[in-house]
């Protein structure tokens, strides 16, 4: 069996948070106005601090995506991903994944943000599975603003990642005393003391802490060389 090499995407690989900038980039569409962009740098700080609810984050940054399909999102979700995320994709995270390709390890990225909005990052990093959290959608096709299923941050990226095993009929409890799992975040810290080998990646100051107490090895990725696919 191939271990398995996780890695979170946001503030990990990506330089930023995928759903704070997805915010920030419908403010400056046009697309959301009042007071959202005021809300939006509310909960990134929460997150930051480790004080946000998992449901409280997912839902606000799932009610962005309200009352359209992903068909008519994708024009400006495209446009998201070739002005905002690819600048801010170091090359040095770049490398990290593909060094562990070249191992012939199991990559998997698993991430709070929602597929939708991430599912084009993974596949520019060459990731074949992708846990994230999942979006309703209405009858007509249309977001309806929420989430559905176990949201896939803290406790619950233990959760789903022990279920995505089961579907792939991965002995859990081996795949993840072998496993390595990047994060630059203390919202991280169950999955991070789920595998054998954590590695604080950047980390906020909550999960530096942490990683020192657990002599837990810190990465310091050079973040100002930017890929280019």
């Amino acid at each position: 069996m191939s271990r398995l090499a996780l890695f979170d995407l946001d503030n990990t690989l990506l330089n930023g948070d995928s759903e704070v900038l997805w915010g920030e980039f419908l403010v400056a569409q046009g697309v959301l106005g009042g007071d959202f962009a005021e809300r939006n740098a509310e909960m990134d700080r929460l997150y930051h601090a480790g004080q946000a609810a998992p449901a409280d984050f997912c839902e606000f940054f799932a009610s962005t995506l309200t009352g359209r399909s992903a068909a008519q999102w994708q024009p400006l979700r495209q446009a998201f991903m070739e002005q905002i995320i690819l600048p801010r994709l170091p090359a040095a995270a770049v490398a990290l994944v593909g060094l562990h390709r070249a191992q012939g390890d199991l990559l998997l990225l698993t991430s709070a943000t929602s597929r939708f909005l991430i599912e084009l990052t993974a596949a520019e990093l060459g990731f074949d599975h992708l846990i994230a959290t999942e979006l309703r959608v209405r009858p007509d096709g249309c977001f309806a603003g929420t989430t559905e299923g176990t949201l896939n941050m803290r406790d619950g990226k233990v959760t789903r990642l022990r279920s995505w095993l089961a579907d792939h009929a991965i002995p859990a409890d081996e795949a993840l005393r072998q496993a390595t799992f990047y994060s630059d975040s203390i919202n991280d810290l169950p999955l991070l003391l789920a595998v054998g080998q954590p590695v604080a990646v950047d980390p906020d100051p909550q999960l530096a802490q942490e990683a020192l107490r657990r002599h837990w090895p810190v990465l310091r990725l050079p973040r100002s060389d930017i890929f280019r696919p």
